[in-house]
């Protein structure tokens, strides 16, 4: 098992890595236009990520095949977040993008929790989830207000 210090780390790091990219894709979709942005994004992460597949022969990339179909749509998804992000931005700031895109986020993790989909451990909502989910969202709402 990991160490929860480890799995908080990872975590904040993933949290500081989208608080620095939104804005960071909002400046290019500013500049350059939404379509330009979410490629030079796009572009830049892949080009990064070939240097570790190349070092490692390609890894698990030639099983592309063996996944379900479905999972390979993972990739518009990105490029909705980073649309969606860039667009909100100059609209309402940026805490209160990442708040939105963050209560977005727990909303369908709830669900697909509760539902047991895509490969989530089932975890039943419960009065007190809902509560934190509520209060989520009033914290949106008052954020982006």
């Amino acid at each position: 098992m990991e160490s929860i210090l480890l799995i908080l780390l990872i975590g904040l790091a993933g949290g500081v890595a989208v608080g620095l990219q939104s804005p960071m894709a909002s400046m290019l979709t500013q500049r350059l236009g939404i379509f330009e942005s979410v490629f030079i994004v796009h572009i830049g992460g892949a080009l990064i990520v070939l240097l570790p597949l190349l070092f490692y022969g390609g890894g698990k990339l030639g099983q592309w095949r063996s996944v379900p179909w479905y999972v390979l749509g993972a990739g518009v998804f990105g490029l909705v977040v980073i649309g969606a992000i860039s667009y909100m931005i100059p609209r309402v700031g940026i805490a209160a993008s990442i708040v939105t895109i963050v209560a977005g986020q727990l909303l369908v993790g709830t669900i697909l929790d509760h539902l047991g989909l895509l490969g989530a451990m089932q975890r039943a909502l419960d009065p007190t989830r809902a509560l934190g989910l509520a209060i989520v969202l009033v914290g949106v709402w008052l954020t982006v207000k």
